[in-house]
């Protein structure tokens, strides 16, 4: 399904009736993509008669445009054009744009310079000519074109001509020039391009581009076919606003939940000494967190206007939960008597905690090290051991239980409003809602982790006595094989109690530790357990019922069974009534009726339902933070700053991708093949990373793959916007660690065009995938000497997640679905492709990224490309890849291939970047370095040299 150009109308009042009609308009079409404004003017540049300085050779041409401030009198340097080599008569590839935010009218002066340029840095370069023209000037020209004369410093005028055209697409006139290459004898070719429309909106009262993407940069270039056909190419790199918005709303999220999280262990209520003392410092641990977060949090709310992270910034600390540079490209290409094609990309710095630096290596690493150190950080605090599952379990069930149990209040309190009504559909419809979400409540509950930790919250309060204690030792032996036995049979990660791991036998030296002042404990010698001192003084505490939980959570079992069998009791009543009332007395019975009968007979049962739920939730709420507690025990202080270290590197992750989701849906947004594939299965999110896997940047390619694996605890939900008000527009996160939701609000009008399922809130599912290839010289030294076994496994894994999402995709979705290409090759063809590359030891094997590049966007995906900064490394990918998919799918003549990347790279959008982020115009690379680098990833001679990175 090849995607077809929609623009987006409003009109002057900013209603969306153009939009509408426009809608309409492109239901026909197979596919659709949402556009900002087109530029207000672009014209392209011709030179002739050029004469060097030195009469003996052709001059290697440049013309730099700059603007003349009508109120201020002075140039503003605005573009530049490639330079071409030897050549009097040259034709440039690189126009002229003056986007729709540009202040241009008919009066503003544009003045054209050339140069001779001696050297491609272009830092020696020698005047050979300038001329002024006003915008009105052009537009009001035969054919909008302008021959105009070059004047030479001593004010002659012998210096040549240059060709100012305008350009539109469509058919063009043919007029007799030079081609731009020396080796290629002269042809007729296509000045103009003739343009569809420029029907456009203001940027700023478009409700689907002005909340999200904003300060455009635009590059426009005209490119040659195999068949002599000229199309043009445009570039547009955008910041997004999500950049600041996404992590300011994590933190916030992150504050909430820490906060929480420090109440729930308040409401522990009261405990022995030693888990007091524990419980006191992993709430001063959680205060450190929550007071960081809050002074990071009021820093950002202090930055207005800002909407990317330069490079240059990246290891600071008020903005490490901002990723770096995070922008969008998008390639728009017009070719004639065809239909536009768009082409997105987003460009982000790897994922990582660079503040927090890289000595000891990224998350991946850490984490696993983490891990096999805990069990002895358990026993050392006398915590029971338990695994990240286990840690995780006890996240999810809490959080289910917060939003099961005010659920079930509401939909109990509908029953009785529909039994109050005497309404037989809506009590129904309200028992059916009320026994799904109770039933999914007392399955989310039935499990042993639960049971297991409420016995050992019970052992750490104060005064606890076992029965061990009372038992002979043949008796207390008998009893602990009989617990373990159960706890195994059921799965239970508790089989001992407090200062042991799950397979450790229960002791009375463990159970005793929790009557001893502070921190002291007792512990089993080679003799025995040590003796116990002023054991008489300690109060007898009530011996624990194990069964008491499976009453208590059986009871809300059978509470719902009660109020089902009541409504079913009082619908026979009512049915059986009608039945032997005669007909002409029917009326007056319901007449008669009083429909308050069914509510007072179902409010008792009712009232015990939410009851016995609030128990449960009290008694698992308790159980679950105790089992936190003491993973956050074991933790300190190493399990703390990994979570922040973790909650940063998500927070990066987190903006791109939810950038990634709302550029692709804009684009997507009247393809039903795409909404279809959106609600039915979701999307694939394909990471590309440059890093090496030697020194630092492993450690970052370490903190980006467990970030990116993060995402797969997001889901995307699409919204309702409560007003078409740009503020109203901005996505929105809600949730917590362990599962984050991402609400995008859409205006009415276009909110009510989707698929009802989409309508309804159905999440919406990301599938985010991690290919890596290092391509620099300390990848190099990696290879040679080092250890590239992370980036092979990082690869292999991922590659096993795209083919899973792939054949998941194909049952469920025709692939008539997704876009058509030129380029014919089977999916599952591209996919047995790259298995093999991945497993084939090769070194700098990019042809992995190229491969994963063309499945994404042949599945419809979202892609990005990263490196450490985003800047350099990236740049060359992002352009690379452009003028691939012109070769491939416009049919880029191969001797414009080359040409076509130098311009791209030398005075495109991604030049544009490096200038942003670090004020200077050149790629961060010596020779040095581009030797080891793959060929095509070499930018052009001149645009790279020393600078910060």
């Amino acid at each position: 399904m090849c995607p077809l150009f929609f623009l987006m109308c409003t009109d002057k009042y900013g209603g969306w009736t153009g939009m509408l009609t426009e809608m309409t308009k492109a239901s026909c079409y197979t596919g659709v993509i949402l556009t900002p404004k087109l530029p207000q003017v672009e014209f392209s540049l011709a030179c002739n008669d050029l004469v060097a300085s030195g009469r003996d050779r052709k001059p290697n041409a440049l013309v730099q445009v700059a603007v003349i401030d009508p109120h201020k009198q002075h140039l503003v340097t605005h573009a530049c054009t490639e330079i071409v080599e030897a050549n009097k008569d040259p034709l440039f590839l690189t126009g002229v744009t003056f986007p729709s935010e540009h202040p241009t009218s008919p009066e503003t002066l544009v003045k054209l310079t050339v140069y001779d340029a001696k050297d491609k840095s272009q830092e020696s370069n020698s005047f050979l000519g300038s001329a002024t023209f006003s915008v009105g000037d052009l537009l009001r020209a035969k054919d909008e074109r302008l021959t105009l004369s070059l004047r030479s410093s001593d004010g002659g005028c012998s210096a040549g001509t240059v060709v100012v055209s305008r350009l539109k697409m469509g058919e063009m006139e043919e007029v007799d020039v030079d081609h731009i290459t020396t080796d290629i004898p002269s042809q007729k070719c296509p000045l103009v391009c003739e343009s569809a429309s420029h029907a456009c909106v203001d940027r700023e009262n478009n409700p689907l581009t002005g909340p999200v993407f904003k300060n455009p940069v635009c590059k426009v270039y005209r490119f040659q076919t195999v068949d002599s056909k000229w199309m043009l190419v445009r570039e547009q790199m955008e910041e997004c606003t999500l950049s600041f918005s996404i992590p300011k709303q994590l933190l916030s999220l992150y504050i909430q939940e820490d906060m929480r999280r420090v109440q729930d262990l308040r409401e522990l209520g009261e405990l022995s000494p030693h888990w007091d003392n524990l419980r006191k410092e992993v709430m001063t641990r959680y205060g450190g967190i929550i007071s960081s977060y809050q002074e990071t949090l009021a820093e950002l709310d202090k930055i207005t206007g800002r909407s990317f992270k330069p490079s240059c910034c990246k290891a600071q600390k008020s903005l490490e939960f901002i990723p770096i540079n995070l922008h969008t490209q998008r390639m728009r290409v017009t070719c004639p008597r065809k239909t536009d094609a768009f082409y997105d990309i987003v460009t982000v710095g790897a994922p990582a905690a660079h503040f927090q630096g890289f000595k000891c290596g990224g998350l991946q690493r850490l984490l696993s090290r983490y891990e096999a150190e805990k069990k002895s950080f358990s026993t050392a605090y006398q915590c029971i051991y338990y695994s990240p599952e286990h840690t995780a379990k006890a996240q999810e069930v809490l959080s289910t239980m917060s939003l099961l149990q005010p659920l079930i209040t509401s939909l109990a309190d509908q029953l009785l409003q529909a039994a109050q009504e005497h309404s037989s559909t809506g009590i129904k419809d309200a028992l059916k809602n009320l026994s799904d979400k109770t039933e999914q409540f007392v399955h989310t509950l039935k499990d042993e982790l639960v049971k297991s930790a409420l016995l050992a919250l019970h052992t750490a309060q104060p005064g606890y006595v076992s029965k061990n204690q009372k038992q002979t030792p043949v008796q207390a032996g008998q009893h602990q094989g009989h617990i373990h036995q159960h706890s195994d049979q059921n799965q239970s990660p508790v089989q001992g109690l407090p200062g042991h791991s799950p397979a450790t036998p229960v002791t009375e030296s463990t159970l005793v530790c929790n009557n001893v002042e502070g921190s002291q404990t007792t512990t089993r010698g080679e003799g025995g357990p040590l003796p116990l001192k002023h054991q008489d003084s300690i109060p007898h505490h009530k011996e624990y019922d194990e069964e008491e939980w499976d009453r208590v959570w059986a009871n809300v079992a059978k509470c719902l069974n009660c109020v089902i069998a009541m409504v079913d009791k009082l619908q026979e009543e009512d049915n059986s009534k009608q039945e032997t009332v005669p007909e002409q007395q029917l009326a007056d019975v319901i007449t008669s009726h009083n429909p308050g009968d069914w509510r007072e007979q179902l409010c008792p049962l009712v009232t015990r339902l939410k009851e016995c739920v609030m128990e449960v939730v009290e008694k698992a709420k308790k159980a679950m933070t105790f089992v936190l507690l003491q993973e956050a025990a074991c933790s300190i202080p190493q399990g703390f700053l990994l979570q922040q270290r973790r909650d940063v590197v998500f927070s990066q992750a987190l903006a791109a991708l939810a950038c990634g989701f709302v550029m692709r849906l804009y684009a997507g947004m009247q393809d039903k093949g795409f909404m279809r594939q959106l609600h039915l299965v979701g999307l694939v999110a394909q990471f590309e990373s440059l890093l090496s896997t030697y020194s630092e940047e492993i450690g970052m390619l370490e903190d980006m793959e467990v970030g990116i694996s993060d995402l797969q605890r997001v889901l995307f939900k699409i919204t309702e916007a409560k007003t078409d008000d740009l503020s109203d527009l901005q996505p929105l996160v809600c949730g917590r660690r362990d599962h984050f939701t991402v609400e995008v609000p859409l205006p009415r009008l276009v909110f009510q065009t989707l698929p009802e399922e989409i309508k309804e809130g159905k999440p919406l599912r990301v599938f985010p995938v991690l290919f890596n290839v290092g391509i620099n010289e300390q990848q190099t030294i990696a290879e040679r000497f080092g250890d590239i076994s992370l980036q092979e496994r990082i690869n292999q894994k991922n590659f096993e997640m795209l083919e899973a999402y792939y054949k998941s995709l194909s049952e469920k979705v025709p692939l008539e679905c997704l876009p058509c290409f030129q380029t014919q090759t089977d999916i599952k063809e591209l996919l047995e492709t790259l298995g093999q590359n991945v497993v084939t030891k090769k070194r700098k094997n990019v042809e992995i990224l190229w491969i994963a590049g063309t499945i994404c966007r042949r599945l419809n995906g979202i892609r990005f490309t990263s490196c450490k900064s985003a800047k350099d490394r990236t740049s060359m990918s992002v352009t690379l890849e452009q003028c691939a998919l012109l070769r491939d799918e416009h049919q880029l003549s191969k001797d414009f291939f080359i040409r076509a990347l130098d311009c791209m790279r030398r005075e495109g959008c991604r030049i544009e970047n490096v200038q942003k982020n670090i004020r200077c115009r050149k790629y961060a690379f010596n020779m040095l370095q581009l030797m080891a680098f793959p060929k095509c990833y070499r930018p052009p001679e001149g645009t790279y040299g020393k600078a910060d990175s």
